[in-house]
């Protein structure tokens, strides 16, 4: 037993599977099954029963089976179960942005705030991947992403809950490769949690691709008698465009639950990967919403995003045109992951103006783009209501540190007259 487990005696390495019905609301828990080695799907300190009453009320970390919406029960092929990883619904809320055209409403739906250690848009993807991989007898997780990937600390994370060991290939610039990668931003969840880390230089990751690297690390783990689950990058394949499908069905319900979220014209969100998008679009189209999706892609270049969200709506057999469900633009400025000062300064001072932060690699970009493009374009967004989809990120903020201290420079010691009365001991310390 590593060092890790043995500082948790009370954790058992493996629990109760116990997965509610589709069927009726007053169906019974499914009987247990054998579990798998690695996997545990409740932790906790409750007896079976209420173990098994957590599952059945569809508590934090349970596995139940997947009802997909009625409007996109026609796809194939159907998830079979999803874990609740998640703090669903996440809210919406009115976006009070500076220097809107008149008629524009702006509202923001808070997928930063879906749990898991800040893991954002992530948690929806990995909540029917996780599911997956358990369904699959998986006993530990491949991911691969960059050094401050906020996918891979969110697989790191959502791993550890299940009690799956997490494998990272993390790319990095040829210099650092040899390296310790440090303790900074995602990094530090990664390692705390337990994550092993594989090092790839960006010149390599360029020649081998994604892909094959998982495929390298999952024949070495295989040898070792490990049974390696392989996600892709950002959770971006049709299984995990489930995740915001289901997303649209929470934004309908949202709608209608008459707590004065409107109906909407247009969804923005940043696109890294594309499997939020590809999510968000077709669920939009096949559900009551029709609302125009508007993605600004961080990387890569519309063209690759439209031919790699067709491959996974394809993936559905949806039969719809990925050019006709989402307009794509390109927001990457200086690169992936890079900012430019005029960036930064404008994530602070939406923050300042709004409390809300966002991230300088994904919804910070979005935003950027969406109120470059409405001041560009203003008969394009006149009278519509937007909702903007803050898919998270925060902990890279922490990587642009020195670029961002000169833009929060606002801080002084305090002037204190000599006058004012002073005592040892007056000021407690708590």
């Amino acid at each position: 037993m590593s060092s890790r487990l043995s500082l948790l005696p009370s954790l058992r390495p493996y629990a109760t599977y116990a997965a509610v019905s589709s069927g009726p609301a007053d169906s019974t828990v499914a009987a247990a099954r054998p579990p798998v080695r690695g996997s545990t799907l409740i932790r906790s300190s409750m007896d079976d029963g209420d173990a098994r009453s957590a599952v059945h009320m569809g508590g934090f970390l349970s596995m139940r089976r997947y009802d997909p919406p009625s409007w996109s029960s026609h796809l194939r092929p159907l998830p079979s179960h999803t874990f609740s990883l998640g703090h669903l619904p996440t809210p919406i809320h009115r976006w009070n942005l500076p220097h809107l055209s008149d008629g524009v409403e702006v509202w923001i739906k808070r997928d930063d705030l879906s749990g898991m250690q800040l893991s954002g848009n992530k948690v929806r993807k990995l909540e029917f991947l996780m599911a997956d991989a358990i369904e699959n007898g998986a006993d530990c997780v491949i991911t691969v992403g960059g050094i401050q990937s906020n996918h891979c600390r969110a697989t790191a994370v959502a791993a550890r809950y299940l009690n799956l060991d997490c494998y990272l290939i993390l790319r990095t610039s040829k210099a650092l490769v040899e390296k310790d990668p440090g303790l900074v931003g995602n990094l530090l969840v990664e390692r705390l949690v337990g994550a092993h880390i594989d090092l790839v230089s960006k010149e390599e990751y360029a020649k081998i691709g994604s892909v094959t690297l998982a495929d390298l690390l999952k024949k070495k783990l295989m040898k070792e008698g490990r049974n390696p689950y392989v996600i892709p990058v950002g959770g971006s394949n049709s299984l995990g465009s489930w995740g915001y499908i289901e997303a649209i069905n929470e934004i309908e319900q949202q709608i209608q639950s008459n707590c004065g979220v409107p109906q909407f014209d247009d969804i923005v969100v940043a696109c890294g990967s594309g499997g939020t998008i590809a999510g968000l679009s077709l669920g939009s189209k096949l559900s009551n919403l029709k609302a125009k999706v508007h993605a600004f892609s961080v990387c890569d270049d519309p063209n690759y995003f439209y031919n790699f969200v067709q491959g996974l709506i394809d993936g559905l057999r949806a039969g719809s045109d990925a050019r006709d469900l989402v307009e794509i633009q390109d927001a990457k400025g200086l690169g992936y992951a890079m900012s430019t000062a005029e960036e930064l300064k404008f994530v602070k001072d939406i923050a300042a103006a709004t409390g809300v932060v966002l991230d300088p690699v994904y919804s910070g970009k979005a935003a950027y783009g969406m109120l470059k493009d409405m001041a560009s374009n203003p008969a394009k967004w006149t009278n519509r209501k937007v909702l903007f989809i803050h898919t998270g990120g925060l902990l890279g903020l922490y990587d642009k540190v020195e670029e961002m201290t000169s833009l929060v420079a606002d801080w002084r010691k305090m002037e204190i007259d000599e006058s004012t009365p002073r005592e040892d001991g007056i000021g407690k310390m708590f």
